[in-house]
């Protein structure tokens, strides 16, 4: 995937919203208000994620392209160099994951705004 993809892939997500807060170089998406992906639109591209922390380690052990989230709670937020190297069904699903965590903690009211079907 490259980087129009990945970014079209986030904002296909119920509720999803585009916004730059940090700079016309740092896309940030949120569901129901909350971060779920930011995606640095620099020519060193890459994406910080929401992770459960057990996954995070793993992920980090087993992908060299995977680190502790850059200007991030480093035990929540994984940083994914996008060079290539990461298969497009692992980033589909680590992107699905971050959605899934972020938005189960949404409060009660806020789900009823965005649907489940984006919800694996």
């Amino acid at each position: 995937m490259n980087i129009e993809e990945i970014a079209e892939f986030c904002l296909s997500k119920d509720g999803a919203a585009e916004s730059f807060p940090f700079g016309d170089s740092t896309l940030v998406v949120k569901v129901g208000g909350k971060i779920f992906a930011l995606i640095n639109l620099n020519s060193n591209f890459w994406i910080n994620l929401k992770c459960d922390p057990e996954r995070a380690i793993e992920l980090r052990e087993s992908n060299s392209v995977i680190t502790p989230g850059y200007h991030m709670n480093k035990k929540h937020w994984n940083t994914i160099q996008l060079d290539g190297s990461l298969s497009d069904k692992l980033l589909r699903e680590l992107i699905d994951h971050s959605y899934a965590l972020v938005y189960q903690s949404l409060s009660a009211q806020l789900k009823l705004t965005v649907p489940l079907k984006s919800l694996k």
